[in-house]
């Protein structure tokens, strides 16, 4: 696999947990789907648990190996993706107005979804293209790997619409298939296989198609928080999520950034700037955690305001109050009434 992947190193789990599923109702073992992931029942159970990338790309390959043969298989597995598997990312497409703008909000957040391609969006004279761009797959997935994603496409594109994508033609860089039927039943065209780029072209006036489900003010709450999903999910990678375990195991006595530093062996410098090229900061992580205590501390009813406080490094039970107001918009005692 490349140095670099475009996509994030941790996901939901609901991805892995539809593709166990689709390949035991094709007839594989547990055993067979799950062989070298470092998966388990337990995270197949929890609708809301995180894999890591690479696990599902091991399950991707135990699914290649075992049903590949099969044709259109991969074609099949994401036709299984219906919108309500990417929570709060679905409801911000179907609450969106029109077509262009759910694809457009759909792909500022590609990230929030299983999808291994990057994938851009093109305008051209009455037609509208779908590019995605597999160079950072492994090479052994591809084929199955554009399939279903592009499969995933075409499910999208049809629970928000309620009809058939009407595709103009489609180029693929895999090889032709021995059986294109699956293709051309799903596509509704003929697709060019052994092509330079993975291309799906729709006509153009699908952009504008209106949804049923718009809502501008549903849709506006939805990504907001496809953007603080997002941004958690972008923390817990890399230094910042190095820093983040460290804080969290030690909620008594939150360490400033100098010792932080010196434990991770680096300059309290080097460590402002990593963490800058990450997107964040220590005062952003230190922040974050706080409220994630603050919020379990609170839920148990038990313990005094002032005593989180302290737990928490505040003060003055004055200063963790505004704090709270600042990331929850309600005081700590009504949150933890309601």
């Amino acid at each position: 696999m490349p140095a670099t992947t475009p996509w994030s190193s941790r996901r939901s789990a609901v991805s892995v947990q539809l593709l166990t599923q689709f390949a035991l109702d094709h007839g594989l073992s547990l055993e067979q789907c799950l062989e070298g992931t470092g998966l388990d029942i337990g995270v197949l159970a929890d609708p809301g648990a995180e894999v890591g990338a690479e696990q599902e790309l091991d399950l991707v390959r135990n699914l290649a190996r075992h049903l590949g043969h099969i044709p259109g298989i991969g074609l099949k597995a994401g036709l299984r993706y219906h919108l309500n598997t990417y929570g709060i990312w679905g409801f911000a497409l179907l609450s969106s107005a029109t077509f262009l703008g759910a694809a457009r909000l759909g792909l500022r957040y590609l990230d929030l979804t299983y999808a291994f391609h990057r994938m851009t969006l093109e305008e051209h004279e009455g037609e509208a293209h779908l590019v995605l761009d597999d160079q950072a797959v492994p090479e052994d997935l591809r084929e199955f790997l554009i399939d279903r994603d592009g499969g995933g496409v075409l499910r999208i594109q049809r629970d928000l619409t309620n009809q058939s994508p009407p595709i103009r033609y489609a180029s693929f860089r895999r090889e032709a298939p021995a059986d294109l039927q699956p293709y051309i039943d799903e596509l509704g065209v003929r697709p060019q296989f052994g092509q330079p780029e993975n291309r799906i072209v729709f006509d153009s006036r699908i952009l504008e198609l209106p949804l049923p489900g718009a809502n501008p003010e549903v849709a506006l709450r939805c990504e907001e928080q496809c953007r603080a999903l997002l941004a958690r999910r972008q923390v817990r990678t890399g230094l910042s999520g190095r820093i983040r375990d460290r804080l969290l195991s030690t909620p008594g006595q939150l360490p400033d950034m100098e010792q932080v530093a010196q434990a991770m062996h680096m300059t309290s410098r080097t460590l402002r700037r990593r963490l800058e090229a990450e997107g964040s900061s220590y005062r952003a992580l230190v922040d974050e955690v706080r409220q994630a205590l603050a919020e379990e501390l609170l839920a148990t009813g038990a313990i005094r305001l002032e005593e989180i406080a302290e737990r928490l490094g505040y003060g003055e039970v004055s200063n963790f109050i505004h704090a709270f107001r600042r990331w929850k918009g309600v005081a700590p005692g009504r949150f933890r009434r309601g």
